[in-house]
């Protein structure tokens, strides 16, 4: 599995941007004020991130011997090679 870090990035993003608005969706039913909610709506925002952006390290940690391939190349020989 690679990722780069502009996908990692994203993909964070988006996990917190989604979970915070399942959060301000839940928290403006509940009966608070509107500074509550928007605290807390940030707070669950930039922990999801956190979060996420951890749980990256720790995969990158835990395969430390992963590398890209780039397509198309192989030991055997190049994509397109002509056969003798």
């Amino acid at each position: 599995m690679y990722i780069s870090p502009r996908t990692a990035f994203t993909r964070n993003s988006l996990v917190s941007v989604g979970t915070g608005t399942i959060t301000l969706v839940i928290l403006l039913i509940a009966p608070l004020g509107l500074a509550a909610v928007i605290i807390n709506t940030l707070l669950v925002t930039v922990a999801t991130f956190t979060v996420s952006t951890i749980a990256d390290r720790v995969l990158l940690w835990l395969e430390p011997g992963q590398k890209a391939e780039v397509l198309g190349n192989s030991r055997s020989g190049r994509l397109g090679r002509r056969r003798d």
